[in-house]
């Protein structure tokens, strides 16, 4: 199935929905992302604190699909913050995935606290500029972290990966990446361990269009324009969450889900201005 792109500020392209690995490892892991690419997935995300690179790796060659054909995304993690650091943590994930190119390539968290992570992405704009990798992004990222990226090194990031799910919609991030061109990415897209899939928007939706609940909040991630990463080892499962492209929610469905949204809907500790990654 040919699903949509969403070409990023740099003139790179992603697939509107990837692959999420968290906590996939070993060979579970590995037969799970050949599974999801054998679905028709093409996204697939990992980082350095998931400590699986070497199962998506395997996973990505045991699948018989053309490397140029894949897009493989990983986060440098917050003890690796530094440029130098940043360098040597690159060639560490590149081993580790088995691959000389690095699709997309995200600072994990800010760490504000650590406040290397501009330092971080001067070396990431070097090794993009050296054709070690793809595009650059960050994860975890508030406005005012992107806003100085920008002052400090002339750019934006192509991507910024955030908590984002009915009970979390991050309007006014959403907006800032959109007047700025940067592609939303949805970790959590389901909102894990929460009521959301049972609220009755969703439901209602999910009746309407003869889907289930989950696939009802992966298009309407689709609708906002962010690129949903859900994980799941099951083949079954993996093919309901990437069987959303064949029914469209009404607007007033899409506002309906986003009307979900609480105060402070974040179901995971994990406010970018105080949690620090290792």
């Amino acid at each position: 199935m040919s699903i949509p792109q969403y070409e990023l500020n740099d003139g790179t392209f992603i697939p509107a929905t990837g692959f999420g690995t968290y906590p996939l490892r070993g060979d579970e892991g590995a037969k799970a992302v050949a599974d999801a690419i054998a679905v028709g997935y093409r996204l697939l995300d990992t980082a350095v604190n998931y400590r699986n690179e070497d199962a998506v790796g395997r996973g990505m060659r045991a699948s018989g699909v053309d490397r140029s054909e894949l897009i493989v995304q990983t986060k440098i993690p917050g003890r690796h913050h530094g440029y130098d650091e940043t360098l040597k943590s690159f060639e560490e994930s590149r081993s580790a995935l088995g691959v000389d190119i690095i699709d997309v390539y995200l600072i994990h968290w800010p760490n504000p606290s650590v406040d290397k992570y501009v330092d971080t992405f001067k070396a990431m704009i070097d090794l993009r500029d050296r054709g070690l990798v793809r595009t650059i992004g960050v994860s975890n990222f508030t406005e005012e972290f992107l806003t100085r990226l920008q002052r400090e090194t002339g750019e934006l990031p192509s991507v910024n990966q955030v908590e984002l799910h009915p009970y979390f919609p991050q309007e006014r991030l959403r907006a800032f990446h959109a007047e700025h061109g940067i592609v939303t990415e949805a970790w959590s897209p389901l909102g894990k361990n929460s009521p959301v899939l049972s609220e009755k928007a969703i439901t209602d939706a999910a009746a309407a269009h003869g889907v289930t609940p989950a696939q009802v909040v992966l298009r309407w991630h689709v609708q906002l324009g962010s690129v949903a990463l859900p994980k799941s080892s099951s083949v079954e499962r993996q093919r309901e969450n990437f069987g959303i492209f064949g029914f469209a929610l009404s607007d007033d469905e899409v506002a309906a889900i986003t009307a979900l949204g609480k105060r402070d809907g974040r179901l995971f500790d994990g406010d970018p201005n105080h949690h620090e990654e290792q």
